[in-house]
């Protein structure tokens, strides 16, 4: 393992594929170890899990490579809420607080 600019040790390809062998997920694994899982599976493989890499038969045999949807180690899910309780408290706050957009929220009368 080396050591960065702050002092941590960066985990080495030996440990993250001991734990890829014990069963552990990349994303288990990032929790371990405190780095992202796209950087586990780079250490692990030596292949970037963004797909930005040419990944030839002979790479797909490497220890700790997943046989596909890597992308989603660097780049998961997006979340978008259709509603958010922060931002409707927010709204209500302003509407009581301004009495033209109350009459506004009555509608034409």
């Amino acid at each position: 393992m080396g050591e960065t600019a702050r002092g941590w040790a960066m985990p080495g390809k030996k440990r993250v594929l001991r734990l890829v062998a014990q069963g552990e997920s990349y994303e288990r694994i990032s929790r371990v170890l405190g780095i992202p899982p796209g950087r586990a599976y780079l250490i692990a493989t030596g292949v970037p899990a963004d797909g930005g890499d040419t990944v030839t038969h002979e790479r797909r045999r490497r220890p700790g490579m997943l046989p596909s949807h890597t992308q989603r180690l660097v780049n998961p899910r997006e979340f978008n809420p259709t509603s958010h309780d922060a931002v409707e408290r927010w709204i209500h706050r302003r509407v009581l607080a301004d009495a033209q957009m109350r009459a506004a929220g009555k509608g034409p009368r």
